[in-house]
């Protein structure tokens, strides 16, 4: 190991190692694991929370954006911490989804309208026109 350093908001450890055969250098990251609450689905289902999903979500929405990977990530983070800090052993899916659309709504216009689209599930041009109409009144 060549350097540890504490990263993401101390909720992860970044090494640098260095291969003892071929002298490679590479990169870990350890993440605290803890356990976050259920997250209850539109039709009551239950499922446990997965970043990975939350993160491809994110990711789609970001698609061609001048968002880059670090800031996803973050956004992340951000909405785990807060899944955290709630504290509840179940959390509706829906906070988690508006949680995250005003986190996008900072972050990049455009990525919050490709996530409210299938978020909030537009069905017409009109649905879209609202939302954009919401979201130059909240950037007033």
């Amino acid at each position: 190991m060549i350097d540890t350093r504490v990263g993401r908001e101390g909720t992860e450890i970044r090494r640098r190692r260095e291969c003892e055969e071929c002298g490679r250098r590479f990169t870990t990251r350890e993440r605290l694991e803890v356990s976050l609450p259920q997250v209850v689905k539109r039709d009551q289902r239950r499922e446990e929370f997965n970043r990975e999903k939350l993160l491809a979500g994110i990711m789609s929405a970001c698609v061609k954006r001048p968002v880059s990977a670090d800031d996803i990530a973050r956004l992340a983070d951000r909405v785990e911490a807060w899944l955290h800090e709630v504290g509840d052993r179940e959390v509706i899916s829906r906070k988690i989804g508006d949680r995250v659309m005003e986190e996008l709504k900072v972050l990049d216009a455009l990525a919050a309208i490709r996530f409210a689209s299938v978020y909030e599930e537009f069905e017409s041009t009109a649905d879209y026109a609202a939302f954009m109409a919401a979201l130059e009144g909240e950037a007033k």
